[in-house]
């Protein structure tokens, strides 16, 4: 009795390299059809390291900065006017035990200020004039950028530290004292410019001066607008709960208390919210990606007929034909996915070297990118591997 051939199982060395013979015949159309799977797959890895890089940087600031910085300021009183904090509030609340530093600063409102005396008087800038305490930088966790800060003998005398935008828009570059700003009405020297304040952000389109000099050359009255304490970190809920009854004792429903960090915390939420629609719109590329190896694949089993119907002449099963196939969508799908992981990558540390983050991106959306991309192949080259298997030889050879 004769024996019965059974066909060669495929090794997986022998899928690969059967799988990849339709990328090496047709590489510009399998070049274009990875190109659309990379391109989802980099923005949606981009997204998220960006995402975590800006993340990252935040924690990096708070770390720097501390999360323990409070401010009060003067909220609206019944009758719905601006109220003003007691000339007494700092000295108040240095008494609560777990404030470690007080420092303020007081709005001068008839200040304005002008880079020289021929600008138009409507064209201020936005720039505010505040009267400053000297332990100011200490307490907010601010830098100066040139120059230097305030003291107890500049206090006193018309110098002026300018914020980082307030020096933009005047068009001062760098301290020094041949700099004259003209603050309500007065020549001050610009002693000293100062780097963004992350938690003070008030403090950037600000002309800074010291509280002597803001009362005696500007005539301030002498009331803080806003009060920044410091405190143990693990008292700053206690301390925030007393802040307001602390600095107005008679109308503690005036006094608004605030964590600056929490602002930070709620922009980075916004943020992220921005990246979800981003990674919608990266898991649309993804999906398009995906159709475009369909169409590929389906293409080259209507091209390749006639090599179908001769492998299965020479003995290869369905199953074989099958396997070939979907290998090929697999290894076009993994090899848009691998180069868009890596172009995701290279954006997201270019992005984060441009502005100074650290560069961070996450295992998870590389793996789970790769890992997308290999699961949209296999549903991609599906429907064109069954297709494939269901050729008989002699329909598949006497296609013309």
């Amino acid at each position: 009795m004769a024996a019965v051939l059974q066909p060669a199982r495929l090794r997986p060395r022998d899928v690969v390299r059967v799988g990849g013979v339709g990328l090496r015949t047709r590489p510009m159309r399998a070049f274009l059809s990875a190109l659309g799977i990379a391109i989802g797959i980099a923005a949606m890895v981009a997204v998220v390291g960006i995402s975590s890089s800006s993340r990252a940087e935040l924690d990096r600031t708070l770390a720097a900065l501390g999360t323990n910085l409070l401010t009060v300021a003067p909220g609206r009183t019944l009758l719905g006017e601006e109220a003003r904090l007691p000339m007494t509030a700092e000295a108040m609340i240095e008494r609560i035990g777990p404030v470690d530093s007080v420092s303020a600063i007081g709005r001068i409102s008839d200040a304005k200020v002008y880079r020289t005396d021929r600008i138009p008087a409507s064209q201020t800038g936005g720039i505010a004039a505040y009267a400053v305490r000297t332990d100011l930088l200490e307490t907010v966790g601010a830098t100066v950028r040139s120059g230097t800060w305030l003291n107890g003998a500049t206090g006193g005398y018309p110098a002026v530290v300018l914020g980082a935008e307030a020096a933009e828009r005047l068009g001062v570059t760098k301290a020094g004292p041949q700099i004259r700003v003209l603050v309500g009405g007065e020549w001050f020297t610009v002693i000293g410019i100062l780097e963004p304040a992350p938690l003070a952000p008030e403090l950037d389109s600000a002309a800074l001066t010291g509280w002597p000099a803001a009362e005696s050359v500007l005539g301030f009255d002498g009331h803080p607008t806003t009060v920044y304490t410091r405190s143990d970190e693990s008292q700053v809920e206690s301390v925030r709960s007393v802040l307001g009854a602390t600095a107005s004792p008679e109308a503690p429903n005036e006094v608004d208390v605030s964590r600056p960090s929490d602002a930070l915390a709620a922009q980075q939420a916004a943020g992220e919210a921005f990246t979800g629609l981003l990674l919608g719109l990266g898991a649309v590329a993804l999906l398009v990606g995906g159709v475009g190896v369909a169409n590929t694949m389906v293409i080259s089993v209507l091209e390749r007929r006639a090599e179908i119907g001769l492998r299965r002449s020479l003995g290869a099963t369905r199953g074989q034909i099958r396997t070939q196939f979907l290998a090929e969508s697999l290894l076009l799908s993994a090899l848009g996915g691998a180069g868009g992981a890596l172009l995701g990558t290279a954006v997201t540390a270019g992005y984060a070297v441009y502005q100074g983050w650290p560069a961070v991106v996450p295992p998870w959306a590389v793996l789970g990118g790769v890992g997308a991309t290999i699961a949209i192949g296999a549903l991609a080259g599906l429907y064109p591997a069954i297709r494939a298997a269901r050729l008989s030889p002699t329909e598949a050879l006497a296609t013309p």
